[in-house]
């Protein structure tokens, strides 16, 4: 094709506003920065996959086979209340309670085990297909996380899959731990970075991106791994954020950046 002057500009100003467009859309993705209120002693030997509070009480969940495992602490105290661990080979992943049944994933076992809450006994096990992450519960409904940009939904006392949301931006996000917030959206660490995404579960867009670098110094980073574990302090906009093997836990308010 001849490629006149008027073709030329004609396409230049496509490019340009498709970049316009981009630019537009990562722009309508706010930016969220961490102020932190107070922090905690956090065990460094916790390899933490999951954090969730009911009450006083703050419930852990623990990986790497042979370490795996699940903890009750009382917040105001820090005395451990409960704790059981996973036998090899299983792996564990998330936790959340759902009524009268703390679920824990496993990593690629595919068995989830529903707990009772206070003594964290096991009840009975449930297997599922593929991999577990992270895991909240929302609306009479359980949200999990496999490592992909998509969330699956699961009744909350049979496990079974009831339907599933991809992210619409951010596709190549690999969503782990997950905290179900009070406002109805769904927090997600982004593994493996220290990114936060607050998502919409009833359309997948992505509603606010947390930057959550800097939480610990350059020598505690490079002795521990990546972020993960949240949970929100119920009635309140503070969140406690913490991760594998880290020293502490910390109490912090997501502000605009």
């Amino acid at each position: 094709m001849k490629r006149t002057r008027r073709t030329w500009v004609g396409t230049a100003l496509v490019c340009l506003l498709a970049a316009a467009a981009c630019r537009d859309t990562d722009d309508a993705v706010p930016r969220l920065d961490i102020e932190v209120l107070a922090t905690h002693r956090h065990d460094l030997g916790a390899f933490t996959q999951g954090l969730e509070i009911d009450g006083e009480v703050l419930y852990e969940s623990t990986g790497m086979v042979g370490f795996s495992g699940v903890r009750t602490t009382d917040r105001a105290t820090g005395a451990e209340l409960a704790r059981v661990q996973l036998p090899p080979p299983f792996f564990g992943e998330g936790i959340t309670l759902a009524g009268d049944t703390l679920w824990q994933l496993t990593w690629k076992e595919g068995v989830a085990f529903a707990r009772d809450p206070r003594t964290l006994a096991e009840k009975r096990q449930v297997r599922y297909k593929g991999e577990g992450w992270g895991l909240c519960s929302r609306n009479g409904q359980l949200v999990m996380s496999d490592g992909s940009a998509g969330l699956t939904f699961r009744d909350p006392v049979t496990f079974a899959p009831t339907g599933s949301v991809a992210l619409t931006d951010h596709t190549d996000a690999r969503l782990n731990e997950l905290e179900c917030a009070d406002d109805g959206s769904v927090y997600a660490n982004s593994w493996p970075s220290d990114e936060i995404l607050r998502i919409d579960p009833e359309t997948g867009r992505v509603l606010a991106v947390v930057d959550a670098t800097g939480l610990l110094s350059p020598a505690e980073r490079a002795q521990t791994d990546v972020l993960n574990g949240i949970a929100q302090i119920p009635g309140t906009d503070h969140f406690l954020l913490t991760g594998k093997y880290w020293p502490t836990v910390f109490e912090v308010r997501f502000v605009p950046a």
